[in-house]
């Protein structure tokens, strides 16, 4: 199989993840291509304006980078379901003056039409999706217009289905991974296979280049999943204490605070299973947690920004992978170099 890094336009196979939210800043995806690597702008819960500000933040550096998508896969919330929850949350948001029993739940697909049509008409060296595959015609407009499109999976199924819509790359992301899951199917949670495991079962798969992703932060577990098959690593919780990441500050504070020794993947924040750290919020109510995204990432928005604003890291999404406690408050740039001494 040909290299893929000359197409990633890569010297070092070592990439940074797109973390939505506010953790990945154009100073970071900059930081990446320093390193020889290439970084993510998130395109996820951004308009698509200032989706657009991102890029022309970028691309005038002249560095390699990507952008993510979260592509349509509506896992719509059942009424009562999201009725009970909306109770069950309501005194965490009442901490914060926030009426969650008035909630309606809020269905929509992040712009995706809008933000396609933006990256066809403006397109960038590399696209990736997340949460689905898009329909094929899509996948083709954009390789036609030059873009190097990567999928991400989380199983050998997943990775079929993106090989037959046409991806050139996939991005294999275990469920050591902090933030959410990528899978294609947010009603079960992602089995625990090791990410070397699960790059062996993909590759038999799928003949394409991959990309391991999930719980890589250290020399010796990137040059594993190198062995293992990979043809690049993603890394993101390592990344999130870096000076030029725009991780909350209570955020950056749990991330290195001893006291927290555990992390869960939960339902509690978005109606998707993702990893974070264990905090009074996912204890009170990831077991009551249905699945329904997005509806319950809008619901429980307002209370999180306001947390988050407060330095409350009870009630904020404390996204983090297995690796968390070697990510380091230092520039990305030596963080990413530290990551690739062993390739």
């Amino acid at each position: 199989m040909v290299s893929p890094l000359p197409a990633l336009g890569v010297d070092t196979p070592l990439l940074a993840a797109p973390m939505a939210g506010g953790p990945t800043t154009a100073a970071l995806v900059t930081a990446a291509a320093e390193a020889g690597g290439l970084g993510f702008l998130p395109g996820g819960y951004r308009t698509t304006e200032a989706l657009a500000e991102q890029i022309a933040a970028v691309r005038p550096t002249g560095v390699p980078f990507g952008v993510n998508l979260f592509a349509p896969n509506p896992v719509p919330v059942d009424p009562g379901a999201f009725r009970r929850y909306a109770r069950a949350i309501a005194r965490d948001a009442a901490a914060y003056d926030i009426d969650t029993l008035a909630a309606e739940p809020v269905e929509d697909d992040d712009h995706w039409a809008d933000k396609v049509a933006l990256l066809l008409a403006d397109p960038v060296p590399v696209v990736s999706f997340t949460f689905g595959i898009p329909q094929a015609p899509v996948v083709s407009a954009l390789r036609a217009a030059g873009s190097l499109v990567v999928q991400t999976v989380t199983s050998a199924a997943e990775a079929r289905a993106a090989a037959e819509a046409g991806a050139d790359m996939l991005a294999v992301q275990a469920s050591a991974a902090g933030g959410h899951s990528g899978t294609l199917t947010p009603q079960h949670m992602p089995a625990p296979v090791p990410l070397e495991e699960l790059l062996g079962e993909v590759r038999a798969a799928a003949a394409l280049p991959l990309v391991a992703a999930g719980g890589v932060a250290t020399p010796a577990a990137v040059t594993g999943a190198l062995r293992a098959g990979a043809d690049a690593v993603m890394v993101g919780t390592i990344l999130l204490r870096a000076d030029e990441a725009g991780t909350s500050a209570p955020h950056r504070a749990a991330l290195a605070d001893p006291a927290r020794t555990e992390t869960v993947v939960t339902r509690a924040f978005t109606g998707r299973p993702a990893r974070a750290l264990r905090n009074g919020f996912t204890d009170r109510h990831s077991e009551a947690a249905p699945t329904g995204y997005p509806a319950l990432h809008h619901l429980t928005g307002p209370m999180r920004k306001a947390a988050a604003a407060a330095g409350d890291q009870e009630r904020i999404h404390l996204w983090a992978g297995t690796g968390y406690r070697h990510a380091t408050e230092e520039p990305a740039e030596r963080i990413l170099r530290r990551l690739a001494s062993g390739i």
